[in-house]
């Protein structure tokens, strides 16, 4: 019997961590962009979106094609009636009664204003627009699946923080257990760390709460099933990052931003607006074609029961003279929206530089903040190993030693912060860059 219970207990163990094995993904940074790419809903949207702006471009170099239109009727055609002009003497004059029209239009244009070449220019541009829109889509859920990846990071380092100082409190109660058996501590001495014991065990208990929230939205973000435990294994605390220099962002965020292409993209298709409005106060020419086949004649009295086939082909022109008084107001409306958009640029590259001094400033103050809080662990480590040592010789309170602790505590966690903060400032200079 306790052969099969051991044999039972080894094959649950094995289940379970199967089991465990199964619903753990390890994640490095560069897999979790491709995954994003193939599985985020927002940038299939996006994709799909950039396939429907490629048929946009193909709707509108088809107007180039000629128009070609048929008619075929079959009517009934009733006995006409002739009167005099003071409808007085109708006379019936009898009418074949089957009718028959077939009608072939063709029209090729050969000159819109410049109207048919800007619209298709309007609309490969609306596809550069769209394949910016999807650019800029994968950039920013790129960064939010990064932040998350991030703070799992720094919550794992919060944690392992905490862990290590809830080890060594429990040592230090353990000691203070013993010296109050030999009558140098106090009851009180023990319950007073006992209480910092519980918090850094509700605090530990919050990151993993934190820890699996963060997991949670991170699924998502990556369409995957929230019951997956995502384990980052880049290490982005040990990373080394470069210091390339303000100039050289800016150039980078200059060419590669996708919010800047957008703004320049703006403003040609609001210059192609403006040809297209311009081309309303300019004369249509095309080449035209008819052939009209009908029966019977009924332009004759009495009609006569026979086909007529016609056509012709020749060049038609067109010109909308109220154009002159009604077009030159949408033209005007252009004119002014070209030089809309035209600043809207002017402005996205200024708020783009903006961001990126404010990145690079920030880069470099994570740096300064990462040696700041190394220096405040080393003071805080010597002063808890100092008032550690004076309250072991009775020479200090059990308060500054509890002080002592908090301090060397909150040290360490900035610093942890601190390590992952630099990756974050570095991350979000190549997001605001377009280089993500």
């Amino acid at each position: 019997m306790r052969k099969r219970f051991y044999t039972a207990m080894l094959i649950s163990i094995a289940f379970a961590m199967t089991a465990q094995a199964q619903t753990e993904l390890r994640l490095s940074i560069d897999e979790m962009f491709r995954m994003i790419d193939q599985r985020n809903s927002s940038i299939k949207a996006d994709r799909t979106a950039v396939e429907a702006a490629g048929e946009g471009i193909k709707t509108a170099r088809s107007q180039r094609l000629p128009d070609i239109s048929t008619q075929l009727n079959f009517s009934y055609i009733g006995n006409a009636l002739l009167t005099d002009r003071d409808f007085g003497n109708g006379v019936g004059c009898k009418t074949p009664h089957f009718g028959n029209q077939f009608l072939l239009d063709v029209q090729q244009t050969i000159y819109a204003g410049g109207a048919i070449d800007a619209g298709v220019r309007l609309a490969e541009l609306g596809a550069e627009q769209a394949r910016l829109q999807l650019a800029l889509s994968e950039q920013n859920q790129r960064f939010i699946a990064l932040a998350q990846y991030l703070d799992l990071e720094k919550v794992a380092h919060r944690e392992e923080v905490l862990s290590k100082n809830i080890v060594l409190t429990e040592r230090l109660i353990a000691n203070i257990r013993e010296k109050q058996q030999q009558g140098v501590a106090l009851k009180n001495d023990i319950t007073r760390y006992e209480l910092q014991l519980e918090t850094q065990k509700l605090s530990l208990t919050k990151l993993q709460n934190t820890r699996l929230i963060l997991n949670h939205q991170l699924c998502n973000t990556l369409s995957l099933p929230t019951t997956q435990t995502i384990v980052p294994t880049d290490d982005a605390a040990t990373a080394v990052f470069g210091k390339d220099g303000e100039d050289r962002w800016q150039d980078v965020a200059a060419a590669a931003s996708p919010q800047l292409q957008m703004a320049g993209v703006g403003e040609l298709m609001a210059k192609q607006q403006e040809k297209i409005a311009r081309s309303s106060m300019l004369p249509k020419i095309a080449i035209v074609a008819q052939n009209n086949f009908n029966g019977p004649i009924t332009f004759e009295l009495p009609p006569i029961d026979k086909n007529l086939n016609v056509w012709f082909v020749g060049i038609g022109v067109r010109y909308d003279l109220s154009s002159l008084f009604k077009s030159n107001k949408g033209v005007a409306k252009a004119r002014l929206e070209t030089q809309a958009a035209k600043e809207r640029k002017a402005v996205a590259a200024e708020q783009l530089n903006n961001s990126v001094q404010a990145a690079y400033v920030g880069y470099l103050q994570s740096y300064v903040e990462l040696e700041t809080q190394q220096k405040s662990v080393q003071l805080a480590q010597q002063n808890y190993e100092v008032v550690n040592n004076r309250y072991l010789n009775q020479l200090a309170l059990i308060t500054d030693m509890i002080d002592a602790s908090n301090t060397k505590l909150d040290a360490e966690l900035n610093e942890a912060d601190a390590y992952i903060n630099i990756a974050y400032a570095y991350y979000k200079m190549k997001y605001i860059a377009g280089q993500l």
